[in-house]
């Protein structure tokens, strides 16, 4: 039997949707049976009666009170005429789409809805022998690079949180681009912020934007980073890094989906789907109580981590030509592809591209990036370091320092030209010219 054009594009269409991230329904509190309910495709219905996928022995819960459908937004939420309701930050709620990561309540029980990392990581390993060397700009021919980039197409069409974690030059924001470029939203702004070049003043203006004269300097109106990835994906880099006290402010962006600019009454809704990075383990960060737990799980619905370039020597050879080939030059001498396999790459990716960059410009390569056991920087901070005052007001005073300086170098670099100064810090323009006023560098 012929199929009509139609059928085709049907067809197409069919098979051109992105799989869902597979998920668990988990109840947290009050009894249940099951407690955890694997959903890697369809639905899953919540009530009372003995035919529900999760049975809750509650009075006030209707015998097939709520289904939850997958879908690539997360789990679509519909009420099934409960008698009490089901409900949702407090509100009772009949339909929606709920982000991985969200919590409900059904009588008495909160149920958790969650990405089900176990089966990622499984359709991760399935995947890695399968995987190419390269995906959306990123390159690896070892074994965890594999996985990760079989995990990255597990996770193409989704719209999922995802929190990349690794150290400092191993590549976090090409993970997000290359997770933004494969998502439903890649026509859609990208918007990068790093977090930890924020000073703590100014990190809400530049996450919410700021109404003209909301603060002393606020000589303009200015759309902030949610509202510039409107519809898109917002990179959070060093996340963190983020002061306590914007936190809440953050998580109620996530949940509801609103933000409000300093100074302005009204509250404005977006859309936006969150890839946050970090060098250091958030959960530490949690235990100590500098990152919000609750906030913690709504960025890491699914957390990746990236190797450091150490543990994988053999994506040296491959990185270093990819690097070479960029400028023109296809290939490298074996010896040295030898020399740059045996180092240790404290900078990782970044360090190894300037090391290549530094060879092709000067025809020899740098030495080994020094040890920072022992060094100046290593004394001069022994030196700086109260033990009798608190971690986050030294911080503060490490890196408002830090930034003054490194701002009066790179000012006298480009002779006063910000906007080249901007270029070469990666820095939003309007925000280096508010650090140059701030510290009085302007003249």
């Amino acid at each position: 039997m012929e199929r009509s054009a139609d059928d085709e594009t049907a067809l197409v269409q069919r098979v051109a949707l992105p799989l869902p991230v597979p998920a668990r329904v988990r109840v947290t509190s009050g009894a249940a049976t099951p407690r955890v309910f694997r959903l890697s495709q369809g639905s899953c219905v919540v009530g009372g009666g003995a035919d529900a996928d999760i049975v809750l022995p509650d009075s006030t819960v209707s015998r097939r009170h709520v289904e939850l459908t997958l879908s690539p937004e997360g789990i679509v939420l519909s009420d099934l005429g409960s008698r009490n309701g089901t409900f949702y930050l407090g509100q009772r709620v009949e339909k929606m789409t709920l982000a991985l990561g969200s919590r409900i309540r059904v009588g008495v029980a909160e149920i958790c809805i969650e990405a089900d990392e176990e089966s990622l990581a499984e359709a991760g390993r399935e995947g890695s022998s399968r995987a190419p060397t390269e995906y959306r700009g990123l390159s690896g021919n070892s074994g965890p690079m594999r996985q990760l980039f079989a995990t990255l197409a597990k996770l193409e069409g989704s719209l999922v949180n995802v929190l990349v974690q690794g150290e400092s030059g191993v590549g976090k924001e090409l993970i997000a681009r290359a997770l933004h470029d494969g998502s439903l939203l890649k026509a859609a702004p990208f918007v990068a912020l790093n977090c930890g070049a924020l000073a703590k003043e100014l990190v809400a203006s530049e996450l919410f934007g700021h109404r003209r004269g909301a603060f002393t300097g606020a000589l303009e109106t200015r759309r902030g980073a949610f509202e510039r990835a409107d519809g898109g994906t917002l990179f959070l880099d060093e996340v963190g890094e983020l002061p306590l006290d914007v936190q809440p402010m953050l998580l109620r962006a996530l949940e509801a989906g609103e933000i409000q600019a300093l100074g302005d009454e009204q509250m404005k809704r977006v859309k936006v789907r969150i890839v946050a990075a970090s060098n250091r383990a958030l959960t530490g960060e949690v235990r100590t109580g500098r990152f919000r737990e609750d906030l913690y799980f709504r960025l890491a619905v699914v957390t990746l981590t990236v190797p450091p370039l150490r543990e994988r020597a053999e994506d040296i050879p491959l990185l270093a030509t990819r690097f070479a080939r960029a400028e023109g030059v296809p290939e490298l001498p074996a010896d040295l592809l030898q020399e740059l396999a045996s180092r240790a790459w404290p900078g990782n990716v970044r360090e190894l591209k300037n090391a290549v960059l530094a060879f092709l410009a000067l025809g020899d390569l740098p030495d080994s990036a020094p040890s920072f056991v022992d060094d100046d920087v290593e004394r001069a901070l022994r030196k700086l370091v109260d033990a009798s005052r608190p971690y986050a007001e030294q911080k503060d005073d490490l890196a408002s320092r830090f930034t003054r300086i490194y701002l009066e170098a790179v000012l006298r670099k480009v002779a006063g030209n910000q906007t080249e100064a901007a270029r070469i810090a990666g820095l939003d323009r309007g925000y280096l010219g508010r650090l140059v006023a701030k510290y009085g560098l302007g003249r």
